[in-house]
């Protein structure tokens, strides 16, 4: 389904004024599955706590 490329670690801005306290990077074979991943019913649990328990934000960029 997905993999991790980063988790949490060390970061360092080193241009502009980004400050984020966790970085997550996942990789999914395209953007389909990272969007259908996102609108699952088996991450719709997991989500619903985050959303209930962070401020956040989640972005899909589409890599070669």
């Amino acid at each position: 389904m997905a993999a991790f490329l980063v988790r949490a670690g060390a970061h360092e801005v080193i241009e502009g004024d980004w400050n984020p306290h966790r970085v997550i990077v996942l990789e999914f074979e395209n953007v389909a599955r990272a969007k259908d991943w996102y609108a699952s019913e088996e991450y719709a649990p997991a989500l619903a706590i985050r959303l209930k328990a962070t401020t956040s934000s989640a972005i899909i960029v589409e890599g070669a």
